[in-house]
């Protein structure tokens, strides 16, 4: 079943040749395609197009899928296109006549955006959610382990003193910029197409405005020509979000993997975390953040793959914007699988408490000795100098206190200030209004 067919069947080969992967791809939009049918429905019921009885009987049948789809039981049948057709189709089986009404006044394109929109809002709540439970991981560390030095570097040379505490609340507040970043995403993403037809409109009277306040979005895409341009839009813009998480992801990843090294041996993970040689009966692998790392990279090229698709398209609807599912989809469950894996991780990471008593790290602390005699009066390009020729000649002697008390260093992280600025970004979400009316709509 096809929700454009008429007399004429399509080619097989053309059918599958478009179809693609819509099916497999949509399971992920059926339970939004319910919800948006909801709203539109009873929008219909207040502008004359459906009698109270048709409505109450669509709103059941409706229900009752909704309800299908969350014990797993429904599925989209072979012969039929998509999930707008199905749920059209089983409708029309259950009901009759009524739900051959559903889609007066709406296009399969603004059908789709909508569930799009409503189905991109529950995943960046559900990645948002655990970002939040790995910044508090990482808040957490920081904080146990502040008083741990180990060695900064800058390009792969030692350089100056760091500390653990400084290490793990980088990566905190890298995600509450990240935050800031989805959120922008959130913000495009919560708007309601429905009502922009097929982009141009409708001559039935919809009250847009609402469904806007049934499906609990913040406003609607007012101009019908752009609800539909704003499809590739939005999923460029929420890529650009995942890639910021997943930049900060891959990042901490590739620490990792070299901090765990023999050569290093900063930190270490329990063996049940790790991987094995074939043939090397010492190794400990990083798989996982290895994977993490790679997962995360390629997270990082979204952007430009749907840039890539969309570049060029004139406004209205073409049939290259279906690809973008099989793009966006799986990185929804990939990054959420790395956040959960590095939370794992962190969990059960081991840190070295005494990385700086090997003498090869004494340079690091020739900043400090060149500070002390600035503080004693010396003028700093003369102190620079006097550390320098001490280390050239071999009579350079580490002063190993660290005395660093500024705002955001070793002895003042900020851990509170940057916990009242990812709260902020946290907050500005606002999923328990759309949740809230999310419900209200399967009451």
């Amino acid at each position: 079943m096809k929700l454009w067919q008429k007399d004429t069947a399509a080619n097989t080969t053309v059918n599958a040749f478009t179809v693609g992967k819509d099916r497999e791809m949509d399971m992920n939009l059926a339970p939004f395609d319910v919800l948006g049918s909801l709203a539109h429905t009873i929008m219909l019921e207040k502008i004359g197009l459906l009698t109270t009885a048709e409505l109450n009987e669509i709103q059941t049948a409706l229900k009752a899928i909704y309800k299908e789809i969350e014990l797993g039981t429904f599925a989209i049948d072979d012969e039929v296109e998509d999930i707008h057709s199905q749920i059209e189709l089983l409708l029309t089986q259950r009901i009759g006549e009524a739900g051959k009404k559903i889609h007066s006044g709406r296009s399969r394109n603004d059908q789709v955006l909508v569930d799009l929109k409503l189905y991109f809002r529950f995943e960046i709540q559900q990645i948002v959610e655990k970002t939040k439970v790995l910044f508090e991981r990482f808040q957490l560390l920081s904080e146990q382990h502040k008083a741990v030095l180990i060695p900064g570097y800058t390009h792969f040379q030692i350089a100056m003193p760091s500390s653990f505490g400084l290490w793990f609340g980088a990566y905190a507040e890298s995600l509450t910029d990240d935050l800031e970043m989805l959120l922008a995403a959130w913000k495009v993403t919560n708007k309601n197409p429905l009502g922009s037809a097929a982009g141009y409109g409708s001559s039935f009277p919809l009250d847009r405005q609402l469904t806007t306040e049934l499906l609990g979005f913040d406003s609607m895409n007012y101009n019908v020509v752009y609800a539909q341009m704003g499809r590739g839009k939005t999923e460029r813009v929420l890529a650009q979000g995942l890639s910021a998480i997943a930049a900060t992801l891959s990042k901490f990843a590739m620490d990792g993997c070299w901090y765990m090294s023999q050569n290093m041996n900063f930190i270490r993970f329990p063996d049940e975390l790790t991987t094995g040689s074939s043939i090397m009966p010492h190794k400990k692998n990083p798989d996982v953040l290895e994977l993490v790392r790679a997962r995360c990279n390629k997270i990082q090229a979204l952007p430009n793959e749907i840039a890539l698709i969309t570049t060029n398209l004139p406004s209205g609807y073409h049939r290259d914007l279906q690809l973008l599912k099989e793009n966006l989809f799986p990185a929804f469950t990939s990054l959420k699988e790395c956040l959960d894996m590095l939370d794992l991780m962190l969990q059960n990471i081991q840190i070295n408490p005494c990385i700086l008593e090997d003498a090869k790290y004494d340079y690091l602390f020739s900043v400090e000795v060149v500070n002390q005699q600035v503080l004693d009066g010396v003028p700093f390009r003369e102190a620079y100098k006097n550390i320098g020729l001490a280390i050239e000649s071999g009579t350079y002697q580490p002063a190993k206190e660290v005395n660093h008390s500024h705002q955001g260093s070793i002895g003042n992280l900020m851990n509170e200030a940057i916990a009242k600025e990812f709260e902020k970004n946290y907050g500005a979400f606002d999923f328990a209004t759309v949740n809230s009316r999310l419900l209200k709509l399967l009451e």
